[in-house]
């Protein structure tokens, strides 16, 4: 593989603790993610980096659109 062919670093790399004050959750549910491939993350060495892009991807795949009320009540409606 050539220089050239391979993509630029990302500027800025999240730690594991960085990523998870960015989403407002615990460490530890962020390391769950990494354990069950939930996120994308690099592996340097030791140390594990979240990309920022990957971690809004995946809270925006998170998203749960708003319900109209009046279409759930036509449904529940319609199955009793």
């Amino acid at each position: 593989m050539s220089a050239k062919s391979l993509a630029p670093l990302p500027d800025e790399m999240l730690t594991i603790e960085e990523a998870a004050a960015r989403i407002k959750m615990s460490a530890r549910y962020v390391r769950r993610l990494i354990a069950e491939r939930r996120i994308p993350f690099h592996r340097l060495g030791r140390s594990v980096r979240i990309h920022p892009a990957d971690l809004a991807s995946f809270v925006h795949a998170g998203r749960v659109e708003p319900i109209n009320p009046g279409t759930v009540w036509n449904e529940f409606r319609r199955v009793a």
